[in-house]
């Protein structure tokens, strides 16, 4: 008779089945887009169903509420966000230069800071938010997400996607990621320092606005052209890398270096990592190994949207009811349908474009998981009064913006590409 840990046939360990689960759902992360090519419904949508259901059953797992224990939440996020930022760099097939952020310059001129008022006003007078905490709404709700715009966003390296609209938002996505964090840091100084701009307005503009942004922009541009010798002209390196597939590993390192360096010398490291895929992309327009690097990234970011939708349905099912408010989901509703469409035409209504172009680049102002780690990265750094009713009404804007933009992402391109094609013919 067998004893001790040969008594059984089967091994208990929890550790094993974690492994067999997250295999099951990277399965599903590879085989969600090819199945859902034609359909209405997002990978997204099915992962947070998937999540609910999971985390429904019965397992005896710790009960941590992420407002309270923001770090492994902020991580998470923050790794999604990059490595999708890497993606979005690569994928724009223009120039580096004025032409190319042409309509998304008054996205982040105009959009960006009026959307970011209205909301700060809704949170404040509506909701009822402390200053602090309505700046921070403001903030958190500004970018637009690289991580769930794959559908709206152009097409991969070198392909022949002449589309100002998909262009537009593409360029808003990975510009607006990092620039949304000066407004973040505005929040985090007025919770320290109260509403009194004499104690904290010199060191936020030339810090957290200028300082953080300018290192953020150099570094990129440093570790993109680097990184861009380094594999297509040092003699040694060029025959031996860039040919090979598998050396779409790299993604990582454009990743990960141009965020690391930049966030030591404390510049936004958002920026850098969007800079860098820009510039890497530029030195080399159609070698073949571009497309390598892009589409390991975005195998990358297909896990993580993966990692983090299941994950929400842990908040969902432990914590949202109770966080929820029917205020909250008014002013999300808002967010989605009216202050994001209109502050959308008040920026690029005056450009040369038809108006399904300007209505679509107005609507589709996507929030998702760059919204997140803004608002884990200030719950991780201070207290926020109210913390747990922010992550609510983050949720609740996001999970709307998945299903609307996610249904109507891929009818609403192929409807203007089609009157594009139309007009160029």
């Amino acid at each position: 008779m067998l004893e001790g840990k040969h008594a059984f046939f089967f091994n208990a360990d929890e550790y094993f089945v974690y492994l067999a689960v997250f295999g099951f759902f990277v399965l599903i992360a590879s085989l969600l887009p090819k199945i859902l090519d034609k359909r209405l419904i997002t990978a997204p949508i099915i992962f947070l169903i998937l999540g609910v259901a999971l985390f429904s059953l019965p397992f005896d797992l710790p009960v941590h509420h992420w407002a309270d224990s923001p770090y492994w939440p902020k991580r998470l996020t923050e790794l999604g966000v990059i490595i999708s930022l890497t993606g979005v760099g690569l994928k724009i097939n223009r120039p580096f230069a004025k032409e190319t952020w042409n309509l998304s310059k008054w996205l982040l001129l105009i959009t960006m800071p009026v959307s970011m008022l209205a909301i700060a006003l809704l949170a404040h007078y509506f909701l009822g938010f402390l200053p602090a905490a309505a700046i921070l709404a403001a903030a958190v709700l500004a970018p637009t997400d690289p991580v769930l715009a794959a559908d709206i966003q152009t097409g991969p390296p070198g392909s022949k996607d002449h589309s100002e609209t998909r262009l537009a938002l593409t360029t808003e996505a990975g510009l607006n990621d990092g620039l949304a964090f000066p407004f973040t840091h505005l929040a985090l100084a007025v919770v320290l320092a109260g509403i009194a701009p004499g104690k904290w307005l010199m060191d936020w503009l030339l810090m957290d606005v200028v300082y953080r942004i300018v290192v953020g922009f150099l570094v990129g541009v440093l570790a993109g052209k680097l990184m861009a010798w380094l594999i297509f002209t040092y003699s040694f390196t060029k025959a031996r890398i860039s040919q090979s597939p598998a050396s779409g590993i790299l993604a990582i390192s454009l990743t990960l270096i141009p965020y690391g360096l930049a966030e030591l010398v404390e510049g936004y490291g958002f920026i850098s990592v969007f800079v860098a895929a820009c510039f890497f992309r530029q030195q080399e327009s159609t070698h073949r190994f571009v497309n390598y690097v892009h589409d390991l990234s975005e195998e990358l970011e297909r896990i993580f949207i993966m990692v983090l939708f299941v994950g929400l349905g842990y908040y969902l099912v432990h914590f949202f009811p109770s966080d929820m408010d029917i205020d909250l989901f008014w002013v999300a509703l808002l967010f989605v349908f009216l202050i994001r469409p209109i502050s959308g035409m008040l920026g690029i209504g005056h450009q040369n474009l038809s108006f399904k172009e300007k209505w679509v680049i107005s609507f589709f102002g996507i929030r998702g998981i760059g919204s997140l780690f803004y608002l884990f990265f200030a719950l991780y750094q201070e207290d926020f009064p109210d913390g747990r009713r922010l992550l609510a009404l983050v949720v609740a804007t996001i999970i709307l913006s998945v299903l609307v933009h996610g249904m109507l992402a891929k009818f609403a391109i192929g409807w203007i590409v089609a009157s594009e094609r139309k007009s160029d013919g």
